[in-house]
This record gives structure tokens, sequence and C-alpha cells, in this order.
């Protein structure tokens, strides 16, 4: 067998008690609060095994605090997370498409927003993995889903500095914090999946990055046809306190249950059809603001104006996800920040 690698990060020595050793990472801010993998020195090697980058590869450096994101802390939060090491390559593809400027993490990691990088991931790596698209996407059950998500959420942590209450300064927060990570049900999409849609192969497999709230649900057991169901969709973006049309910049995520998007795509809608219409219908009076909002946001706006949620219709992305039942859900951005896709490579 090849030697392992030998690892540089600073070794801590605790007792063989697996509650000592919580206690220890939970008191240190090192935790999401909920228990840890100890990540030895073997389970590192084996986590490290799931990738062919060097342990000291830097991958990028990660903001508030600027902390260097080699491997193999990538992999000491992977183990720590309770991650495989095949998951290693999503990790790290997702590390390195939050770095990009247009996403923005700076600001997403330090914002007063309660918002959370939802990691997505396309193609061919979502079945070798075994990533949830289907029933409860959004929420618990699922390893490859829970665990990546959360490692991210260490990396951010334990190498970001974003620490709650420290760096972190998020008002309320939200349960995203702890884990955001989803994969796209393609099989039950009628457009293009997101991926090909921004120009890869659909044998590629990718992972995007969106700086986002959590879900909010979109109920219409009622529509058949796609203008039915499009304004129900619209009067749920329809509000005046998201950053994205306080801001008037991010994009907007709508992400259809498959149901609700088979009723759209068989009226003969397209993605584009579908962001057209979201785009001009999902607008709020600027009279129905507050007199000092009027002036202090949307002074510009002749007063009859009816406010966008987004600047324009490409800033309206749109997705598939989750399983049977007459369910989609609306989920707005942090404002200041542009999603990212970045091709795995394995």
């Amino acid at each position: 067998m090849p030697e392992s690698p030998k690892l540089l990060s600073e070794i801590i020595e605790l007792t063989d008690d697996i509650d000592g050793i919580n206690e220890h990472f939970y008191r240190h801010g090192k935790t999401d609060g909920l228990p840890i993998v100890p990540p030895t020195g073997e389970r590192v090697d084996a986590m490290l095994g799931g990738t062919t980058r060097k342990p000291q590869d830097i991958i990028a450096e990660i903001a508030p605090q600027l902390g260097e994101a080699t491997v193999e802390k990538i992999a000491i939060n992977a183990v720590m997370a309770g991650c495989l090491p095949e998951y290693m390559p999503v990790i790290i593809t997702a590390i390195e498409a939050m770095v990009e400027k247009q996403f923005n993490l700076y600001a997403i990691q330090a914002t007063t927003h309660p918002c959370a990088p939802l990691v997505i991931v396309n193609g061919p790596i979502r079945k070798k993995l075994g990533l949830n698209s289907g029933y409860n996407a959004f929420g618990q059950g699922n390893r490859a889903n829970a665990t990546i998500g959360r490692a991210i959420r260490f990396a951010l942590v334990n190498i970001g500095g974003g620490l709650p209450g420290k760096l972190d300064r998020s008002t309320q927060g939200q349960p995203s914090k702890y884990t955001y990570c989803i994969a796209e049900n393609e099989e039950a999409n009628p457009w293009q999946p997101l991926h090909v849609e921004r120009g890869f192969a659909p044998s590629a497999s990718t992972v995007t990055v969106c700086g986002v709230e959590n879900p909010h649900n979109i109920n219409d057991h009622i529509a058949t046809e796609a203008e039915e169901m499009l304004t129900t969709v619209a009067g749920t973006m329809r509000t005046q306190g998201t950053n994205n049309i306080i801001y008037q910049c991010g994009e907007a995520l709508v992400a259809f249950g498959p149901e609700h998007a088979r009723i759209i795509a068989d009226s003969g809608f397209s993605k584009q059809n579908v962001k057209h219409f979201l785009f001009e219908k999902a607008r709020v009076p600027k009279s129905d603001f507050p007199r000092k909002h009027q002036e202090a946001r949307y002074a510009d706006f002749p007063d009859d104006t009816l406010i966008p949620v987004v600047r324009e219709e490409n800033d309206i992305m749109v997705m598939v996800v989750g399983g049977a039942g007459k369910h989609s859900c609306f989920i707005p951005s942090f404002g200041d920040t542009l999603s990212v896709t970045r091709e795995i490579r394995l």
C-alpha cells in the first residue's frame, strides 16, 4: 500500500472519549453544536483518498478571515461532518465556486442577513454519490446531502472564521446554516437541467452555489395551466422584504416540484417563458412601500411603477427538485451575490 501522506495540521492529543472530544471541539467553537466524528489522522488519511489533489494544495482563501483552505484542512472538516471520501470532489468544487468574486462570500459570511450557500449538484455524480433530488430533498434523511453541506459549513467556520456572533453577524440565522445541499431532479425536469442551461454537457457533473435564504413553500393544488400556476408563484415572490427587491440586485431562485413543472411545460412554456412571465408579474406597486422606503430606495422610479423582484428576467433561476405533490418553493438571495457553476473534476 502507498504510504499515507504526512499531515501538517496541528495535532491535538485528547483522551479516547467521544464525549470529551466533542466537548473540546464544541468549547472551541469548531462545531455546529451537534456531535462530530473525531478527525483522527487515520480518518483524515482515508478522506484524502477521495481526491487526487495533494494534501497541501491550497484550494482557496476563505473569507472573512482569509484562512487557507488546503485539501488537508477540507478533509479534516469533511471527516468531522461524517462524509465519505468520495464526496471530496464535490466539496472542493463547491469551495472553489464560493470564492469566485461574483459570489461575494465575504458579505455572505459576515452579513446580518440570514443567508447560506446552497449547493446544487447536477450530472451523473448525483447518482454515483446517492444524492437526494426527490422527496424531502431540502430536508433530513440523506447522508450525502446532509454531510456535504455540513462539511462546507464547517469549512466556512473553521477555515473562514464565520463563527456566529463574531464574524458571522446574522441577526437570526436560518436552519440551512447547518447544511444546505441538494441535487436537481433532472429525470423529472421537462426543461434543460441547470448545468446544461449554463453551457455544460449533459454528461458533465457540476456544482452550483447560491447565497440564498431558506425555501418558502408555494402551494397550488388547483392550477391546470401554466399562467394559473405561474400567477400563484408570482404572488409568492411578490413581497416587500427580500434583499432582491430592496436592493434591486442578485438572483431569485424558483425550485419547481415535478408536478408543477410538468403543468407549466405541458402548456408550452419554455424555461425562458417562465422567467419572462415571473419577471413581469412578480412586482410590487411603489405606492405599497412605506413612504421612507419609496424615498430611500425607489426615488428614481415614477410613482405608478410596479417594482420588479429582480433587475431583469434572467436574474430568476429555475430548477426542478422534489417528489410527487403539488408544491414548489421560492428562495430569495442575499442580494449582492450571483450564483457560480463549476464542473466537478474527478
